[in-house]
């Protein structure tokens, strides 16, 4: 059963669990210098000295000495790195693969090597396992479990997002089910976002990284403006957050005015595949720069300057992006308007000018610019006078 003292080392222990699979195939194979003489050991003689002497080595991490064998191999003790990560994984099998094993850069080519191109039944199972077992726990941290419990895991999923086992089919239902989780959280706790403000943008900042990476930066972006940097009582944490976004959008703009000058025929496609995959992400962090400041209205006038730095930079940034930064501005334009789209979607703000979307269908909202929401230039398409209505007498 989970406990309160179980539930942070169960997480790593469930998304490890190939991994673990992995190292006990190995250690019963018998391959490799030290897991293979240790298990030859026990296979010598199963008495219960060996036995537990194996459960010490796997624990513990000592060294099981043959006393038996000669077979004059005074090299014995050399391991190789996967070998190395295994038994240290097998000693320390409760709190799963622990962050200090990624800090390699060669691990998931390591753990590739260690699969083999075939993947045996039990690694097959533990694939299929270890999402739905994932699912369950989350469905239950949600229900039963504490808020200062969840809020401690939220920065343990952000820094497992992009050290999974390389498979991608897993690593897509494991990261999958690990972004709905931590955008429910935000959702029935948004202050937890101006808690872990540093984190937050920590992994940010790593979001040309990886494509997980990317991919966990634009939710934490989404979930910034989605939730006004931690809500209205947290104006300080949005203020943090506000100015963070703010730099990492003046950085972009000015990597994107040297990147002008470059060559770049050599690699056009390349060249193309980041800026496509820039535009997005600075997408998500104008729309949050944009609902921080609708949420918190003292940060209006640093948000009209940066968006309209943005919206004036068409020859360095992606269309999509100056085109967002312009929308954004006029709809600042009519505070009404931009607190109805942009502001909080609870409606627990809601101000008497202000649109109820939920209510479009039983009452007019003809003062709403359509035109412009339908991503529309130039004047409005119904432009009349009133005498077209009334007739001219």
């Amino acid at each position: 059963m989970m406990s309160p003292t179980s539930f942070l080392p169960l997480f790593p222990a469930l998304i490890d669990l190939p991994t673990l699979v992995l190292a006990l195939e190995r250690l019963g194979q018998g391959s490799g210098s030290l897991v293979g003489n240790n298990a030859a050991s026990v296979q010598k003689s199963q008495t219960p000295e060996n036995l537990l002497q194996l459960m010490d080595e796997a624990y513990t991490g000592s060294t099981i000495v043959d006393r038996g064998g000669d077979s004059g191999d005074e090299n014995i003790g050399s391991r190789d790195d996967v070998e190395a990560l295994f038994l240290d994984l097998l000693k320390d099998e409760n709190d799963g693969l622990t962050e200090r094993h990624w800090t390699s850069p060669h691990m998931a080519a390591l753990l590739q090597a260690a699969m083999g191109s075939t993947q045996s039944e039990r690694i097959k199972q533990a694939f299929k396992m270890a999402p739905r077992l994932l699912e369950v726990y989350f469905r239950i941290a949600l229900r039963d479990v504490n808020d200062s419990l969840i809020c401690a895991l939220i920065p343990i999923i952000m820094a497992r997002n992009s050290t999974l086992i390389p498979d991608k089919t897993f690593s897509f239902e494991i990261q999958k089910r690990l972004l709905e989780f931590m955008l429910s959280a935000f959702q029935r706790s948004p202050h937890f976002i101006a808690l872990l403000k540093k984190p937050i943008m920590d992994r940010i900042g790593e979001a040309y990284d990886s494509p997980a990476k990317t991919e966990l930066a634009l939710q934490l972006c989404w979930a910034i403006g989605e939730h006004g940097g931690g809500g209205i009582s947290h104006k300080d944490a949005a203020r943090e957050l506000f100015e963070s976004l703010e730099l990492l959008l003046y950085e972009n703009l000015s990597s994107s005015r040297l990147a002008l000058n470059h060559d770049i025929a050599s690699n056009y496609e390349g060249v193309i595949l980041k800026k496509s995959g820039q535009a997005r992400f600075l997408c998500f962090v104008v729309t949050a720069i944009a609902k921080l400041a609708t949420y918190h209205r003292e940060l209006i006038p640093r948000a009209r300057v940066c968006l309209a730095k943005v919206a004036r930079s068409r020859y360095v940034l992606d269309k999509t992006v100056w085109m967002h930064a312009r929308d954004y501005l006029g709809l600042m334009n009519e505070p009404a308007i931009c607190l109805s789209i942009l502001g909080p979607s609870s409606g627990s703000h809601h101000c008497p000018a202000t649109v109820r979307w939920s209510e479009g269908g039983t009452k007019a909202v003809a003062h709403i610019p359509f035109y412009l929401l339908g991503e529309k230039d130039g004047p409005p398409f119904h432009d009349y006078s009133l005498s077209d209505i009334v007739g001219k007498t």
